[in-house]
């Protein structure tokens, strides 16, 4: 299975989408549109090790709820990527039974390694 779950909106997003073309057997989901559901989120934690590291500390939710004041945990973390999109760290790239989180340029630079082989 080869899939990216992404931001529609969002330019870093895009920019990744581009530098991973040609997108060949690759399915391509809008996370704003098309929210994750329990079953996805439950296949990425499996592969990530945790919801903790799917979770972005980067939304503006996130500063907007103080949450770094509080101790969150596994379920914490769940629920609040399934709430609302702007938690889950983004881009998600799955290929294979493998999975790239974000958007540095040493994980781009893996799963683009990853899709070509």
């Amino acid at each position: 299975m080869k899939k990216i779950y992404y931001l529609s909106s969002c330019d870093t997003c895009k920019r990744i989408l581009n530098e991973l073309k040609p997108l060949v057997d690759i399915e391509l989901q809008d996370i704003k549109s098309d929210p994750i559901n329990t079953e996805q989120l439950k296949v990425m934690r499996n592969l990530a090790g945790s919801y903790e590291a799917l979770f972005s500390k980067r939304a503006r939710l996130f500063s907007e709820r103080q949450l770094k004041h509080q101790q969150l945990q596994e379920k914490d973390y769940e629920t609040l990527i399934l709430e609302h999109y702007t938690f889950l760290k983004r881009p998600v790239i799955l290929v294979n039974n493998q999975i790239f989180i974000g958007n540095s340029k040493k994980v781009i630079a893996k799963a683009k390694e990853t899709i070509d082989s």
